[in-house]
């Protein structure tokens, strides 16, 4: 048997020292490779913001291509998180990466002599539909993928570590994609075509990298010591056997499995409304806290990060107190409720800035808390194929909020000449969400029961 290295206690059960040791190998890496993600699919508000004059762009055309990502998304998401289940994790997420970086990169050539294949607005709807397109299967695929490496009782609390990726990315992203775009002018090109080319080029250099870190599965795993290595493989196939509920466990069967099980209709609606939510905060966030008087532009960035740093903090709580307790409906559901309500009072609180403040990390907290939990639902209804066929069907259809949220509230505040009844619009949407979570069945409870919990 292998010697564990120094960093991992032998004094820990034989869980906790393979927990921790697929922690460090695993974890820190599919963050970055989130974070790097979720820049590159939302650097274009950033980048916007001088597009909109170099290349004659309206908000509309500007919209439109934000949302038209999301298209290319729904349509492949599926099949990617299909391959990953059946073929090889590292080898797809690692395809997946180096196609999205080279597209994102294409972004900055919009206009120019080397990507000439048609007039400005189209070059900007194509790559930005196959933007969507190339990332489709990377989030679901990750999913199951942590499937592979973690116990259904540990889930919530991994998915946490990696989800964090999401309100880090704008903590963090939106001032590097500003401070590229203000400081960078190289080759006489204005820098919002920098902030496309520079932020592509770590995806790709990931992608290369994916293939020597990421290990598909525990079997193949040689970092793993052998005790380990046979009490997880053990763990997760008698997991996979009490889930199975027919002895049919193939690609052909999970599909049918995923579409005829109800509850992967009721979670992609509930993921749909919370997204839309959560896209429609986020795009029209920095316009919001810039009308509120008296503030300098230092502390408006402050406060327009704020509502993320508390999204991050409660994601890892919400997500390791579901763990702990075994519980997880409620801790589906309360987040987003959380959200509807602060979202409602942030309307209500008027010129009130710290009123509103307060409200608005309440949304923070509703549009984030729940991700960890949420995710843990597919795994812990279904197995194998059905599992990585209903992460993507949620998922599709979940981010095509990412189109309607800031769609319809740009219309509505265009129409209104305030963002008050947009605001109103996404707080009944989580409403809706937290709502529908009410009829989540509680399989896993059984599951529990019978010694497997969900996950």
């Amino acid at each position: 048997m292998k010697n564990a290295p120094e960093h991992v206690s032998t004094d820990l059960s034989i869980a906790d020292r393979t927990r921790q040791r697929i922690n460090r190998r695993v974890m820190p890496f599919l963050l970055l490779l989130y974070f790097i993600a979720f820049i590159d699919r939302t650097n274009v508000s950033v980048a916007a913001l001088q597009m909109k004059s170099d290349l004659g762009f309206s908000d509309a055309v500007i919209g439109a291509g934000a949302g038209i990502f999301f298209i290319g998304y729904f349509l492949l998401e599926i099949p990617g998180s299909l391959i990953v289940e059946n073929w090889s994790a590292r080898k797809w997420i690692a395809r997946i990466m180096i196609s999205w970086g080279v597209v994102a990169s294409l972004m900055g050539l919009i206009g120019t002599k080397w990507l000439d294949f048609a007039d400005l607005n189209t070059q900007f709807y194509g790559l930005r539909f196959i933007l969507g397109a190339a990332e489709a299967g990377f989030f679901p695929g990750i999913i199951v993928y942590l499937s592979h490496w973690f116990r259904s009782e540990d889930r919530a609390k991994a998915k946490a570590h990696f989800l964090i990726g999401i309100p880090i990315a704008t903590i963090i992203g939106v001032p590097i994609s500003q401070a590229i775009m203000h400081n960078i002018g190289w080759l006489g090109w204005p820098g919002w075509r920098w902030v496309f080319i520079l932020e592509g080029i770590p995806s790709i250099i990931l992608g290369v990298l994916t293939i020597f870190v990421l290990t598909d599965r525990p079997q193949h795993a040689k970092w793993l010591p052998d005790d380990e290595k046979e009490w997880l493989v053990n763990e997760l196939a008698r997991e996979r056997e009490a889930k199975l509920a027919s002895g049919n466990s193939s690609v052909l069967s999970g599909l049918v499995t995923a579409f005829k099980t109800p509850q992967t209709y009721l979670l992609a609606f509930i993921y749909l409304f919370v997204v839309t939510g959560y896209y429609g905060l986020t795009f029209f966030l920095p316009s919001i806290i810039a009308l509120m008087k008296g503030t300098s532009v230092t502390t408006q960035t402050i406060v327009t990060l704020l509502p993320y740093v508390c999204g991050f903090v409660t994601m890892l709580i919400n997500g390791s107190h579901s763990d702990r307790t075994g519980e997880r409906k409620l801790h589906t559901i309360w987040s987003i409720w959380l959200g509807a309500i602060g979202m409602a009072l942030s309307i209500l609180s008027g010129d009130n800035i710290a009123l509103t403040v307060t409200f608005l990390c309440l949304v923070g907290i509703g549009v984030h808390a729940y991700l960890p939990v949420f995710w843990t639902w597919p795994s812990a209804l279904m197995t194998t194929s059905a599992a990585a066929t209903a992460i993507g069907l949620i998922n599709s259809v979940g981010n095509l909020g990412g189109y309607f949220g800031p769609k319809i509230v740009g219309q509505l505040s265009t129409s209104t000449g305030s963002y008050s009844s947009g605001l109103w619009f996404l707080s009944v949407c989580l409403l809706i969400s937290g709502t529908l979570g009410l009829f989540l069945n509680n399989a896993w409870t059984r599951r529990s029961a019978n010694g497997v919990r969900g996950g």
